[in-house]
């Protein structure tokens, strides 16, 4: 599990941001780039305090992004268009990625001339709010496998662009695999993946061919793990790849539409919901693999898996090694809000807000 026991940020360069159109304010509400121009217009330059919350038990992710945000877009442009970067001038105080926060605890300050930054709390408070989301959902489904392998999936169900911080968030927050390398590419690792539906329709449909296809290409670099609900039979596709591969198999991962229910459960229907992957068809393929003398092979689980059916596994002791997850895991809420507190070294929050400081900030440089 990815901890900040070291205390290091991120490079500005990581995120490769559009700096010009963030200084520009293309991503910004208008009324805070309104803001901006008019305090400039008018020769007002008041001193302030922001300070950054949100209202959930959470972990703290985008932060390090949020620093860039303001390290590249804090600053004024001349009427020649030459831009004076600002940073210089602020004192910003935060957390670190991955750090466990409290509702409304401050997590971040920024102190300076307002005007230097005014048009960047859009960009900022969304970086935080989409980081913090994944990794407080992945750190939920980490806590409730028990510290099993959790595969993160979710990259076909959401926009391309959100893949490279998304993967960083489920890195910190424990994650043992992303499956793109964009994901990856924050920490310099690589994606993973099983052996997909789609390349064992490429051959006719044919589990064993397109698993030896896929060994003889890409063993020992990766881990094969095969998908073996294309027939809808998982136990005799599992023992089917197991004995083609051999040590070259890693696992199977179970993938059973939540609307069908596997072959090898037709006849004990009755006593428990068949659909899916459940906790008897995992016993199934457990108890077969074990029999033939593959009791190596991991099982993955995946599938509409989500923090509670996972507990609900766990509790009852499913014989899953890895748990693959996807849509749950960018789902929710976990927003920012930053308010202006203090003015010129005045308490000037909107009623029902305050000043709230934090030991646990540090300094940022």
């Amino acid at each position: 599990m990815a901890t900040t026991e070291s205390r290091t940020r991120l490079a500005p360069r990581t995120f490769r941001l559009p700096a010009e159109r963030i200084r520009d304010g293309y991503y910004s509400d208008a009324y805070f780039v309104s803001t901006k121009q008019l305090l400039e217009h008018d020769g007002h330059h008041p001193r302030v305090v922001m300070q950054v919350f949100q209202k959930k038990p959470s972990l703290l992710g985008g932060i390090d992004e949020a620093i860039a945000i303001l390290k590249v877009g804090a600053g004024t442009r001349t009427p020649e268009g030459v831009w004076l970067a600002g940073w210089d001038e602020l004192e910003v105080r935060a957390l670190y990625e991955g750090d466990p926060i409290a509702p409304y605890e401050t997590v971040m300050t920024i102190e300076g001339d307002y005007a230097l930054f005014a048009h960047l709390e859009t960009v900022f408070l969304g970086s935080m709010a989409r980081r913090s989301l994944i990794m407080r959902n992945v750190r939920a489904v980490v806590e409730a496998a028990h510290d099993k392998p959790i595969f993160y999936f979710p990259a076909r169900h959401d926009h391309w662009l959100v893949q490279t911080g998304d993967g960083w968030g489920a890195h910190v927050a424990g994650a043992i695999g992303v499956s793109t390398e964009a994901q990856a590419s924050w920490w310099g690792g690589r994606g993973i993946g099983t052996v997909p539906h789609s390349l064992i329709a490429a051959y006719d449909g044919d589990t064993v061919l397109a698993a030896q296809k896929f060994a003889d290409r890409y063993y020992p670099d990766v881990n094969v793990t095969v998908l073996v609900d294309f027939e809808n039979d998982s136990v005799p596709t599992s023992l089917a790849v197991a004995e083609a591969l051999g040590p070259r198999l890693w696992g199977v991962r179970l993938d059973t539409s939540e609307d069908m229910v596997d072959r090898s459960l037709w006849e004990e229907m009755g006593s428990f919901k068949p659909t899916g992957v459940n906790p008897r068809l995992v016993e199934k393929v457990r108890g077969a693999l074990d029999g033939a003398g593959f009791p190596d092979v991991k099982i993955v689980a995946s599938g509409g898996f989500d923090a509670e059916r996972i507990r609900r596994f766990e509790a009852a002791g499913v014989p899953v090694d890895a748990y693959g997850v996807g849509s749950s895991l960018i789902r929710g809420q976990n927003d920012f809000t930053a308010d202006v507190v203090l003015v010129n070294g005045q308490p000037r929050a909107k009623a029902g807000r305050w000043y709230r400081p934090n030991p646990r900030l540090e300094a940022v440089e």
